[in-house]
């Protein structure tokens, strides 16, 4: 088995054509190419949506026992070649190696989650036996939407994949998927699976193509569902012109972290590090945004300091690095250009603020202060290692500077105050709050998404489960 697919599937065949041009992905920490892919065609394209269409007029008559059989045959296959994703995701991500094994584990979770779900999601029971209703039995049941359109970002080039197919799987919709440009290759490996795990031809189909061509994918009314994970802006923009389907937006976030007068600063400072570096701070949940109490202040920002200085920056393929390549050149200097802004605005450098390898798309983990709101590296999503450290003297103040953007998808407070916690949880406009942890955190089974720019609805096995199936109501 080759290491790298180099075409489009559709339909359970292999795209060797496209539309002419073709896409260049290249080794993220050496920029050596990793393959060729062609671009897919607007008629490639309808093909797959035909193929996707066919295919769901036999999965959508699967039992739930079929369902289940079939996404465990995938999971075995998966399992036996994890050391293979983990090596595409490494070289096309530029994700260190413990994190890339940990994208296989956890998509292995997430597809186990599905096969069992598949078996116990259902519907309710409508009470109904009163006044008008007396006498009357009601129930509904779910059924599948039909094709769900996904689009996936390369920082998790396989889990987000999987957060999409393998709801869908498990209830019965099928698949038409553009995965990123930058990382294309570990969504084209899983392809091969469905073939060796006999799926019908049009349940999954994965096309890399230019914006014309997703854009026919995203409008196209025989499509149920548009599943997006991406920029803030990109994913607006796919809603406004996708009609009437169903619409579920993962986008960014500027994730702050608060830290209360009473904690153990010291206790907790590797922790923020790792959730503020680690891969290159280019997780939509990395923590950005750092707000400690004054009392405090001091001692947190010498420790953590410390902290930073201990994470090893370098080639994602050694074992202990944590911090690794920015996705690409492009990226690399527009981090650098908004660390520059903002010291040019007055922000102070606390550590790195500068390239270690151009080479190598390396920078170095970056902690700021003296920042504003305004600046780019505190209100936008940096996606890179960079974060701010500001401080509060009050609770209140720190649940204002954290709502104090336009994004709102995670956020983790430290405290030991009982009704801090539950201020924090009644007053911070997130998706998600984490207690006594970072933002970062995240169980693949959780209802996962954010408010405001954050994006729309919610991942999480049964609850993207539950978007892509209608209830349908028996009264009798």
């Amino acid at each position: 088995m080759k290491n790298y697919q180099t075409s489009n599937f559709v339909a359970n065949k292999w795209l060797k054509d496209g539309d002419g041009s073709s896409l260049t992905v290249l080794d993220k920490y050496n920029g050596s190419k990793i393959g060729e892919i062609p671009q897919a065609s607007m008629d490639q394209m309808e093909e797959a949506i035909l193929a996707a269409e066919s295919a769901f007029e036999v999965t959508r008559k699967w039992s739930a026992g079929k369902k289940a059989e079939m996404m465990k045959k995938l999971h075995t296959l998966l399992e036996r070649d994890q050391k293979r994703f983990v090596d595409i995701i490494i070289n096309e991500g530029g994700k260190p190696r413990s994190y890339a094994e940990n994208e296989i584990s956890r998509c292995l979770t997430t597809l186990e989650l599905a096969y069992e779900e598949a078996t116990r999601h259902g519907g309710e029971v409508v009470p109904m036996d009163f006044a008008a209703g007396e006498g009357k039995t009601a129930f509904t049941k779910r059924f599948p939407i039909g094709i769900i359109a996904c689009i996936t970002p390369f920082n998790f080039p396989l889990n987000l994949v999987m957060h999409k197919v393998a709801p869908a799987l498990a209830t019965g919709c099928t698949v038409v998927i553009k995965p990123a440009p930058q990382a294309p290759m570990s969504c084209l490996a899983f392809a091969e699976l469905f073939l060796e795990a006999g799926y019908p031809a049009g349940v999954i189909n994965v096309l890399c193509c230019d914006i014309p061509v997703a854009e026919k994918l995203v409008k196209d009314d025989r499509v149920a569902k548009l599943s997006f994970t991406g920029s803030d802006k990109v994913g607006w923009y796919l809603k406004s012109i996708c009609g009437k389907k169903k619409v579920t937006l993962e986008l960014g976030g500027n994730a702050s972290v608060i830290v209360d007068e009473d904690v153990k600063v010291e206790e907790i400072t590797d922790l923020v590090a790792k959730g503020a570096y680690l891969y290159a701070g280019q997780i939509c949940i990395s923590t950005q945004r750092i707000f400690v109490h004054e009392k405090v202040y001091d001692r947190f920002e010498k420790a953590l300091i410390a902290s930073i200085a201990k994470l090893k920056v370098g080639d994602p393929n050694d074992g202990e690095v944590l911090v690794g390549p920015v996705i690409d050149k492009g990226h690399l200097e527009r981090i650098h250009n908004w660390v520059n802004e903002a010291v040019e605005a007055g922000a102070k450098v606390l550590y790195g603020g500068k390239v270690e390898s151009e080479a190598h798309a390396l920078y170095l983990p970056t902690l700021l202060t003296n920042t504003s709101s305004s600046m780019k590296v505190s209100c936008e999503e940096v996606f890179g290692p960079v974060a701010v450290l500001e401080k509060f003297s009050s609770f209140e103040e720190a649940i204002a500077m954290n709502n104090n953007s336009k994004f709102g998808l995670q956020v983790g407070v430290f405290t030991n105050r009982l009704d801090h916690f539950k201020q924090a949880f009644e007053e911070l406009e997130v998706g998600g709050v984490m207690m006594n942890n970072i933002p970062g955190f995240r169980i693949d089974h959780m209802p996962y998404g954010g408010v405001k720019d954050s994006g729309l609805g919610r991942e999480g096995l049964t609850y993207a489960m539950d978007e892509m199936t209608e209830g349908r109501l028996l009264v009798y």
